[in-house]
């Protein structure tokens, strides 16, 4: 659903990321206007809230005041959280999650549907308020948890190969992240790769201590050794 007005999308993404709770009026219009002094700020958000209400009133099948309910002293979205793509990504993405090493076919399935929910950044077309960047925070990192976990349901399920490419972007991309190092690592080795999958561990090394001034993880060196000792684990 696309929302033209810039402050009727923040109103409505603070409100979604809370369905079914009221959300104060004093924390909305912080973080619709803040650092803004207005003498009639409380007038200016439910002139908001009525073109929100107008909105969802045109897509759905009930009023719009319905769906948006004036509760004690604040807002409250009125739907179930699995019509909001965050809830629905964050279950999906803990039911592929939960079962990536018992039943990786069943996990790729649902981090995949999980991960086509995404459009773009988290929260990257609204205000940016404390909630917002903390909570796009939480996101971006459980969209990153997600794509770890489906490469790790793909290496289970031996689709070794199809892999490569992906990782070799994430862990230039995210050098912090040990996990797609480590992952890489692993499909190069299945590959016949050993001296580039050797190459994975020294390079991440010094662009951690470049970047990060870090060293390797356990996990990572770990798993050096064994890509080393031709460790039977790695199979």
């Amino acid at each position: 659903m696309g929302v033209a007005a810039r402050q009727v999308r923040t109103l409505l993404a603070l409100l979604a990321l809370s369905p079914g709770t009221p959300v104060p009026f004093d924390r909305l219009v912080e973080e619709l206007w803040a650092g803004k002094v207005m003498g009639n700020a409380r007038n200016a958000l439910q002139a908001n809230v009525v073109r929100l209400r107008k909105l969802l009133e045109g897509l759905a099948d009930r009023p719009g005041d319905e769906l948006v309910r004036t509760l004690g002293s604040g807002y409250v979205l009125d739907v179930d959280a699995d019509s909001i793509d965050a809830y629905r990504f964050r279950d999906l993405a803990d039911l592929g999650s939960s079962c990536v090493t018992r039943r990786p076919a069943e996990a790729i399935d649902l981090l995949e549907r999980a991960l086509r929910l995404w459009r773009g950044p988290a929260l990257f077309d609204v205000g940016d308020g404390l909630r917002f960047r903390i909570e796009a925070a939480r996101l971006d990192e459980r969209r990153l948890s997600a794509r770890e976990d489906l490469i790790a349901a793909k290496l289970a399920n031996g689709e070794d190969r199809g892999v490569v490419s992906e990782l070799k972007q994430l862990a230039a991309e995210y050098p912090e992240r040990e996990r797609f190092s480590e992952q890489l690592m692993v499909a190069l080795y299945r590959n016949g790769r050993q001296t580039e999958a050797l190459d994975v561990f020294h390079d991440t090394r010094k662009r951690l201590a470049a970047e990060l001034g870090l060293e390797p993880g356990h996990a990572l060196r770990e798993l050096y050794q064994a890509i080393l000792v031709h460790d039977q684990v790695l199979l």
